[in-house]
């Protein structure tokens, strides 16, 4: 798994994944009558660290799937929250219950739980959660790397000719979202007109940038299928504009329609 294709969200539930092995091996009762840790209470270990366990491991996934998976009509991501939410009910109740009082493997148990299960709740609502958990490193450039490479394009080996492409260009195009508000604009005439004819196909300058979530990359030639997913983490090379789309090179060299340029990071 592509480490920059995880987000925040998925970070914090391997976090909390990592926490609930731990308590598994501490004591879950604080008296010294009855000294215990999850691995000598079968029913403890499976409903609540365990699942906890499963259920990140199921939610980080999901997310890195580029087709969703379901399980008994559940994407793997609902099934994963679900044993998540789960998970925290039971640690709640088996803190309460717990004879002698509870002891540090429950206690980090139900925190534990209750951070997955918030997290698995609270990521596909909180767009900071949705970031990449690592950024992506910024594509070099090289100098002309010889024959045959178009002027102007920012790929890696092409020259910087006119402040085309990333990073350091002295021209930068306008964000990929305003596309379709430049072409209505420039239907207006007059020197406004003008200005936003600079925003159409033909005036279309190569750039570099990264998509906030996942997102598919389709064929050119219409295909409902998509041909890649583009990852969060990782920045790819808009060569051509089609309406609110973008033609996307990604790194083996594979081109696709990327329909939804909403939210997107130029470089």
């Amino acid at each position: 798994m592509n480490i920059r294709s995880l987000s925040r969200g998925d970070g914090v539930a391997i976090g909390a994944a990592v926490l609930l092995f731990i308590a598994s091996f501490l004591s879950l009762n604080s008296s010294g009558v009855i000294d215990m840790n999850a691995w000598q209470s079968l029913h403890l270990l499976m409903s609540i660290f365990l699942a906890g366990v499963i259920a990140a491991a199921l939610i980080v996934v999901a997310r890195a799937l580029p087709q969703p998976c379901k399980v008994a009509g559940l994407d793997l991501g609902q099934f994963g929250t679900a044993l998540a939410v789960f998970a925290a009910w039971t640690a709640f109740w088996a803190l309460i219950d717990s004879p002698g009082g509870p002891g540090a493997g429950l206690i980090l148990g139900l925190l534990g739980t209750l951070v997955l299960a918030g997290t698995a709740v609270a990521t596909p609502l909180v767009p900071a959660l949705q970031a990449a958990l690592v950024s992506a490193p910024r594509p070099p450039v090289a100098p002309y790397g010889g024959a045959g490479a178009t002027p102007g394009y920012g790929y890696p080996g092409a020259p910087q000719q006119g402040g085309y492409g990333y990073p350091g260009g002295q021209h930068q195009p306008q964000p990929a979202q305003t596309y379709g508000q430049q072409a209505a604009d420039a239907t207006a005439g007059g020197a406004a007109g003008a200005t936003q004819a600079a925003g159409s196909p033909a005036d279309f300058a190569p750039f570099w940038f990264a998509v906030p979530v996942a997102r598919p990359l389709y064929s050119e030639e219409g295909s409902p299928s998509p041909i890649a997913e583009l990852a969060p983490g990782t920045w790819y090379l808009a060569v051509e504009q089609r309406g609110q789309a973008l033609i996307a090179q990604t790194q083996d060299g594979r081109r696709g329609v990327l329909q939804d340029t909403t939210g997107i990071q130029r470089g």
